[in-house]
């Protein structure tokens, strides 16, 4: 990640080169959501980023009691960069949550939990450092509307792509005919593509605030795309998730549009993962890597993706956490969820990069999805894995035939596990295997976080009739 400040003293320099009005402080919640605290630049003091910024804990979502509610932000100078889409001059710095009554971090702030995983695993002297590579997927639509009352629930999405709108007359009397259609987005070029130049102002902007980008593409579902964002430490790669989110968000915004992450927003047409890659390295060198076997890959990296895929259907808590997840993970969509490994196979949920060298050799997981909070989804990957190395799980596999033509019985007679079908069964799983993140996440917040899923997403999803269900039973 591009750094434009070092430390404090630099924050201040180059707040003042660039003549910054306000100071926006943000932070993670356990969803995953980006929260802003703005000051103005001129009553911000070197002592204002030492001790912290005091905010109200008890109005974010499962936080602090109204009667403990006082805690501090802890701003990261280096992690500063300049808004690139507030009127006024605004740099933007990531903060950690800290808890005044227990005198540490905060618990339940993710990315203080992301801290205390890189902590744990200098600890167990295994790696160093841990990388980790997100792709991230989305949609870019023209159109989104949603209702969801006593008596009528509905959404609809629209995008000039979607082959819904062939026969549509416009207002101009102008309908151009060129659309990838369902399945079709990877990716043929303009007119087909209408949103190069959309995803081109994306990447200027990334860069503009410091991460550094490689390929650029439309994805397979029609008004779908993709940004590859180049890899970091795991605290680093999680930051960028934020960043990336908020740029593709508002680029499309300030265009006239709306971008999604919301795994499954098409029915019938790929959804948005979050593939990703992980390595762990020690005095520079990849540990994952071993030349000659399957993939390149090490003994450590094998029992690594062992214990995720061991651990796979209570890590998907925090790596799927929306009921909308479990929509995107069925046959026929290249969301795998058939817990095995594979070098180059994308039917497997664990994919070995195909050519990977001594520096380039990681594991994929290409299950997780953008509902996820990016650092405790990285965290209780990371926590599988070594998991796994400390008690060498071997994992299934490999396995390089396409495993997305196996029926159920031939899955179950091969001893392979799956993904949950469902939130809850990943909420459940979690409540039964969870001991392998019990380093890092206390108890406290792991209960936290189960209630709080099952009663925002789970009860409320269960309890609502949809549409199909009066399609297919009204008239019983």
């Amino acid at each position: 990640m591009g750094k434009f400040v070092k430390d404090i003293k630099g924050f201040f320099k180059y707040c003042d080169e660039n003549e910054v009005e306000f100071v926006d402080f943000r932070f993670t919640d356990i969803k995953g959501a980006w929260h802003h605290l703005s000051y103005k630049y001129s009553a911000i003091e070197e002592e204002s980023l030492s001790h912290g910024i005091p905010f109200d804990g008890s109005s974010i979502d499962a936080w602090q009691p109204i009667n403990k509610s006082d805690m501090l932000l802890k701003p990261e100078a280096e992690t500063a960069f300049l808004d690139p889409f507030t009127a006024d001059p605004t740099i933007v710095v990531f903060c950690d949550v800290f808890d005044i009554y227990k005198g540490e971090l905060y618990e339940k702030c993710p990315r203080s939990i992301a801290k205390k995983a890189l902590a744990h695993l200098q600890e167990t002297g295994l790696g160093d450092v841990a990388y980790f590579g997100p792709e991230n997927e989305f949609f870019i639509f023209d159109d989104v509307k949603i209702r969801d009352d006593i008596n009528c629930a509905y959404y609809e999405v629209d995008s000039e792509e979607g082959e819904w709108n062939y026969g549509t007359t416009y207002p101009d009397g102008y309908n151009t005919g060129h659309r990838p259609g369902t399945k079709g987005g990877y990716f043929p070029c303009q007119p087909t593509d209408s949103m190069v130049d959309l995803r081109a102002e994306m990447v200027q902007v990334l860069e503009q605030i410091g991460l550094e980008t490689f390929v650029v593409h439309h994805e397979v579902a029609q008004a779908q795309g993709e940004i590859g964002v180049k890899f970091g430490t795991l605290v680093e790669a999680a930051d960028n998730v934020q960043k990336y989110k908020y740029v593709v968000k508002m680029v499309a915004h300030l265009n006239g549009k709306t971008a999604t992450f919301m795994p499954k927003p098409l029915y019938g047409d790929n959804g948005n993962g979050m593939h990703v890659h992980q390595s762990i390295w020690k005095n520079g060198k990849n540990l994952f890597f071993k030349a000659g076997e399957y993939g390149n890959l090490s003994d450590m990296a094998r029992y690594y993706i062992g214990g995720v895929l061991k651990h796979a259907q209570s890590v998907a808590a925090f790596t799927n956490p929306s009921t909308n997840s479990y929509k995107r993970l069925i046959p026929g969509f290249e969301a795998p969820s058939i817990l095995t490994y594979s070098s180059q196979n994308r039917s497997a949920s664990c994919r070995i990069p195909y050519g990977a060298g001594e520096k380039s050799v990681r594991a994929e997981m290409r299950f997780p999805d953008s509902t996820a909070c990016p650092y405790l989804a990285f965290t209780a990957l990371l926590l599988a894995g070594l998991d796994g190395i400390k008690n060498k799980y071997e994992p299934v596999g490999p396995m390089d035939e396409d495993l997305f033509e196996l029926s159920l019985d031939e899955i179950r007679e091969k001893g392979i596990e799956q993904m949950p079908h469902t939130l809850r069964e990943a909420l459940e799983s979690l409540i039964k295997d969870n001991d392998y993140l019990k380093t890092v996440m206390t108890p406290e917040f792991l209960n936290v976080y189960k209630t709080y899923k099952f009663q925002t997403q789970v009860w409320p999803d269960e309890a609502r009739p949809t549409a199909f269900e009066f399609k297919s039973t009204y008239s019983c």
